[in-house]
């Protein structure tokens, strides 16, 4: 039987830092989600300025945080864990005020929903089976961008039905793809690869 490698590629140093630049940053991220709903619905549903910057910083911080953490040699167990909560909270907080105000299908949402909450079932398994959660892979990171596509299209171009559908559907289909590669990946770690 061949040995199962790194499913990462390459062994990537993991420190137990829990405060680092990129930790904090992951962070902010989280709360975000808050004023930029209630300033978006005191404006009448309108954008604002305030709105637009803190959507801004939303989005560059997802990036910002691994690179800062990569620069640094900073990546920590709790960042593994906290980029994707900071994600996840943002993002299904966001996801449920369109759907609250019927901008976003009902149906996507639940998708959105069962798809992170079977992730997450995941890591934590395999966080008690192996004592460290897997980093977020790839195609997951490509959802999730497709997933901010399909929200900022629809929350800037209310008019563009036609993208809004298109988006949302390739959005779906890298929702399927992405989890279908984290259930590869648990069978793997369950099996014995090695991990970040």
């Amino acid at each position: 039987m061949q040995a199962i490698g790194n499913i990462d590629g390459k062994k990537v140093r993991v420190r137990h830092k829990i405060f680092t630049i990129s930790n904090l940053i992951s962070l902010s991220r989280i709360v975000i989600a808050a004023p930029i709903i209630y300033l978006h619905y005191q404006a009448g549903m309108q954008t604002t300025w305030a709105v637009n910057l803190l959507i801004i910083y939303g989005v560059l911080s997802d990036y910002l945080d691994g690179i800062v953490a990569r620069m640094t040699d900073e990546i920590s167990e709790l960042g593994k864990t906290l980029d994707p909560l900071a994600d996840k909270i943002s993002a299904l907080s966001l996801f449920a005020y369109l759907v609250i105000i019927g901008w976003i299908p009902w149906w996507f949402f639940y998708f959105l929903i069962a798809r992170d909450v079977i992730i997450a079932s995941g890591a934590m398994f395999v966080r008690h089976r192996r004592g460290k959660i897997p980093m977020s892979a790839w195609p997951g990171k490509i959802t999730i961008n497709l997933i901010v596509l399909y929200w900022l299209s629809v929350f800037y171009m209310a008019n563009y039905d036609q993208l809004h559908t298109v988006l949302m559907w390739i959005a779906a289909v890298a929702m399927i793809y992405s989890l279908a590669d984290y259930l590869r990946r648990f069978v793997l770690i369950l099996k014995g690869a090695d991990f970040n």
